[in-house]
């Protein structure tokens, strides 16, 4: 199942399949490892639900819910 990465519960992995937008926020995106065929977990959600903490190649990334809306992951089980 495909879904926006801001979608996802605390918990949950997925692998990025789609990267939408363009200019400066995709370019930072990809800067921050964020590519296709890496595997992404939500480790935590602020208490308003913004900013998100992610787990990605090792390291722990926080993004906006907007900026993550940006990515589509395909749910890992």
């Amino acid at each position: 199942m495909i879904k926006k990465l801001s979608e996802l519960s605390v918990g949950e992995r997925g692998v990025i399949v789609n990267i939408v937008g363009k200019g400066a926020l995709i370019r930072r995106l990809l800067d921050m490892g964020i590519v296709r065929g890496v595997e992404v977990r939500v480790v935590r959600k602020a208490p308003l639900g913004d900013p998100i903490e992610f787990e990605i190649k090792g390291y722990y990334l926080s993004l906006r819910k907007d900026e993550a809306s940006h990515v589509f992951i395909e749910v890992v089980k």
